[in-house]
């Protein structure tokens, strides 16, 4: 029970994002000395299951067939005046 009550607030500490190897190293650090698969079974048995980092989804199309825009400053960044060139960056 004091073992379970430190997973629990371990994975609290977390957000809800150590699975056993991680909560593993946490316990140890701390100066409990358990097994991965202990805390594994633990945290199975009490429903405490680590959140997953989302899969990469690449959300840019290089290749479509749209319009591109023309390049009119085709690296020249240098104007005659004010108000003559404009710039932008949208990363």
């Amino acid at each position: 029970m004091v073992l379970l009550a430190h997973v629990r607030s371990g994975f609290a500490l977390s957000n809800g994002t150590y699975g056993s190897p991680r909560m593993r190293r946490e316990l140890q650090d701390a100066g409990l000395v358990v097994g991965r698969r202990r805390i594994a079974r633990l945290m199975r048995d009490n429903g405490l299951q680590a959140r997953h980092k989302r899969r990469f989804k690449r959300t840019t199309d290089s290749h479509h067939a749209g319009p591109i825009a023309p390049n009119l400053l085709d690296q020249d960044f240098t104007a005659m005046g004010p108000d003559k060139k404009w710039g932008a960056d949208i990363s």
